[in-house]
């Protein structure tokens, strides 16, 4: 079997920044070559075309073309053509694509085409309480009615997608994975009472609230300091950084005690994951994400959201504490008890990281992801 994922992003030095879309697919392509599968990856929108093989799977990056009218169209018309032409040439069986923006809108391809549902334009404006673009409305959605087969990384994703596109088609879940070996959690390091949050500056995931939070707990407990681990972005309401805003929200005992890192090396995210005492990912919009997994294979316990998805990664009490980001006296509660309970945070990281071993690592869910593409081909 030979499998195609068409993707904007993957976490390679030849092709543009990625997040966790690029990562979920990395993990799985690496997972479907262990198992025998054959792995091409066309990752679009790229400054350069170019086209090697690596670690058994066979790269393809598309330049971003420009055209002088009508390129939303001609672009995927473009894609289309390759994909077709590589399909007959790579014997590929299968093509999967994001639901983000809808790129298989208008595209006929000649092998089954499968699309996953890692949160599209529509489902994060819904989750953010925004106006959608009509433009993306009906390439997501036109995208999604025409592929042969849709798979969400949750339950809530799934629901959310049905119910803003009104889709009639059976959803398959498999959630995203990690490749567990990656994450070892080592001798016992931590930073005492150092709280991380790693990821995207954004206010969708909750990073404003957490300003508010911290401050209440530098009230409790002085000592603590704050980690922001990421790259800043300019927040969707105001039009500012992101990170600026955070910081004004901070009272001068918060602000002493807050640092911010720009983008690191994965193996260098790996080691702050090590230092930190706790993690905190109070976010509001996401589909499956891998930040959280991360954090569980770590052997972190974790004060997140309990927003929508939360439930399907997160045993509340057990793996760590999920609360409502916008009630801040009980997440600062939450985290001020973590940090007091040395001993219980340990207990919580290790039941945090059997949850990922059972659930959630590449292993597991490689076998998922092949037997659902088997049951597309027989279609």
């Amino acid at each position: 079997m030979h499998i195609a994922y068409l993707t904007p992003e993957y976490p390679h030095p030849q092709s543009n920044s990625s997040g966790g879309l690029g990562t979920s697919i990395s993990n799985m392509a690496n997972a479907l070559i262990e198992k025998g599968v054959k792995v091409s990856l066309v990752i679009y929108g790229q400054e350069k075309d170019s086209t090697f093989r690596e670690n058994g799977i066979e790269f393809h990056l598309l330049r971003q073309r420009k055209y002088k009218i009508g390129g939303w169209f001609f672009y995927r018309k473009y894609i289309q053509n390759y994909l077709n032409r590589i399909s007959i040439e790579n014997q590929i069986d299968l093509i999967e694509a994001p639901d983000w923006t809808g790129i298989t809108a208008f595209m006929k391809l000649n092998i089954p085409l499968v699309i996953r549902m890692n949160g599209s334009d529509a489902y994060f404006c819904k989750l953010d309480a925004r106006k959608q673009k009509w433009k993306n409305h009906f390439f997501e959605g036109k995208a999604l009615r025409n592929a042969n087969a849709l798979v969400s990384v949750s339950k809530f994703t799934a629901e959310v997608t049905r119910e803003i596109f009104d889709l009639k088609k059976s959803i398959s879940i498999i959630p995203n994975s990690i490749e567990i070996k990656k994450f070892n959690s080592g001798p016992y390091t931590e930073t005492n009472n150092e709280i991380l949050y790693f990821g995207t500056i954004i206010r969708k995931k909750g990073v404003l609230e957490l300003a508010e939070i911290f401050n209440k707990v530098v009230v409790e407990k002085p000592n603590t300091k704050l980690i922001f681990l990421g790259k800043d972005s300019v927040d969707v309401l105001e039009g500012k950084s992101t990170l600026e805003l955070f910081r004004k929200r901070l009272t001068e005992e918060g602000l002493r005690k807050f640092k911010h890192i720009q983008e690191v090396s994965y193996s260098e995210v790996i080691q702050y994951l090590h230092e930190s005492s706790l993690v905190v990912l109070p976010s509001f919009a996401e589909a499956l994400p891998m930040t959280w997994l991360e954090a569980m294979a770590m052997e972190k316990a974790l004060v997140t959201s309990d927003v929508g998805w939360a439930p399907e990664i997160m045993s509340n009490g057990l793996t760590g504490y999920t609360v409502d980001p916008k009630d801040h006296d009980s997440f600062a509660e939450k985290i001020i008890y973590l940090l007091d309970n040395p001993e219980l945070r340990k207990l919580m990281g290790k039941e945090a990281r059997k949850k990922v071993e059972k659930n959630f690592a590449a292993q597991v869910i490689v076998d998922k992801n092949i037997n659902f593409y088997k049951n597309q081909l027989k279609v």
